[in-house]
């Protein structure tokens, strides 16, 4: 029965996250007079569908993404006779006039045709969606079970924090001169800590502030170097506050992904270390089965901080500068506002098409290692 909850679980948090992503595409598309030729959630073949007002609506077999596919993009359903006057062309092949104004009609809601601005906005708008995705999540979680301040909890005997002075009910306000609101912001800022570097505190105690330099030392056990504090004291925000802390939870996320973006560049993770849908249903289940003895409202808030770090996932990763993704399009689009010309639709789309089919063979690799995991 749990393994079915926490299948049921993943598939409303992933589909939400997707169907917001594909509704910001879809949204700003409508807004820009840019015709969707078909809105998809989930990828393979279709499951059900229906069309209204000349889009297709699709739901997939994989719910492993989805699409907003717009008229002319790549080249998608472009007809080159819309570019043919309506003459004789040979013999009694005629074009009506008709037709000919029922294409240009068609041609002019063309993703290619819409002013460069337009596209722009077009293509980021899925990626914001899932800021602001983020931002909801956070409110209503920090409205169910609060946040962590950076107070100090306890500090451990022999470790630099205690020889500095800290003491427990001690808040943390800034690292290396960097805002601290979150207990997890120091944690992160200590797991990029692998070289044991000086760190500049400044903490707050009975409202006034001090400041000192602490050299991390190694721990042998964890293999990692540690200030010697544990922290972490959740407190409920209230009114408007409760905007403010989502903002810093989202920020926490968009902090971790760079960091994770980081490892892999610099070869510290690799690709075995990443999680695909598999994988994440898997943290769905393991997050369940451990929240699910404290209580609904644990569960909500334990789902939600995962939806938070998936769709913060999702908005930066398709801002990547690749092929396929939504910053390989604006790529292409800053591109065209530089030379202040397009790049030709069949090239870019040959690129994208390469990216896509590159993204799928990383997907497989992902899946595969995901697999594997299962029987370890």
């Amino acid at each position: 029965m749990d393994t079915v909850v926490s299948i049921v679980l993943f598939f409303l948090i992933f589909g939400v996250i997707v169907l917001g992503h594909e509704y910001g595409h879809y949204i700003l598309a409508k807004v820009n007079g840019i015709t969707v030729v078909e809105f998809a959630i989930g990828m393979g073949p279709t499951v059900a569908s229906f069309h209204k007002n000349g889009t297709k609506y699709s739901l997939k077999l994989l719910p492993i993404g989805g699409a907003c596919m717009f008229e002319g993009e790549d080249g998608l359903n472009m007809d080159t006779a819309s570019d043919e006057k309506p003459e004789e062309q040979s013999g009694e092949n005629m074009v009506t006039e008709e037709v000919a104004l029922q294409k240009d009609a068609e041609r002019s809601g063309a993703f290619p045709e819409a002013s460069v601005w337009a596209r722009i906005s077009t293509v980021v708008a899925g990626p914001v969606f899932n800021f602001i995705l983020g931002i909801l999540f956070a409110m209503i979680m920090v409205s169910v079970s609060g946040t962590t301040k950076a107070e100090i909890v306890s500090v451990m005997d022999g470790y630099p924090a205690q020889e500095a002075g800290l003491q427990a009910g001690d808040v943390i306000t800034s690292l290396n001169g960097s805002k601290i609101h979150l207990y997890g912001e120091v944690q992160l800022v200590m797991a990029l800590n692998r070289d044991g570097l000086p760190v500049e505190v400044e903490y707050e105690r009975d409202g006034q502030k001090y400041e000192t330099v602490i050299v991390p030392k190694m721990n042998e056990e964890t293999g990692s170097y540690l200030m010697g504090v544990s922290g972490g004291v959740y407190e409920k925000p209230k009114g408007i506050h409760i905007v403010s802390s989502a903002w810093y939870e989202v920020r926490y996320y968009v902090k971790y992904t760079f960091m994770s973006l980081k490892m892999l560049v610099t070869g510290q993770a690799g690709v075995k270390d990443m999680a695909g849908p598999v994988g994440m249903a898997q943290v769905v289940d393991e997050t369940y089965t451990a929240a699910k003895s404290y209580g609904v409202a644990t569960v909500i808030a334990s789902m939600l901080n995962i939806s938070i770090l998936l769709t913060v996932n999702l908005g930066i990763l398709n801002l990547l500068p690749l092929p396929a993704l939504d910053g390989g399009r604006l790529l292409f689009l800053i591109i065209e506002l530089i030379r202040r010309k397009p790049i030709p639709p069949e090239k870019e789309g040959m690129v994208h098409f390469g990216g896509f089919v590159a993204l799928m063979v990383l997907m497989v690799v992902v899946f595969f290692n995901d697999i594997m995991r299962l029987f370890q």
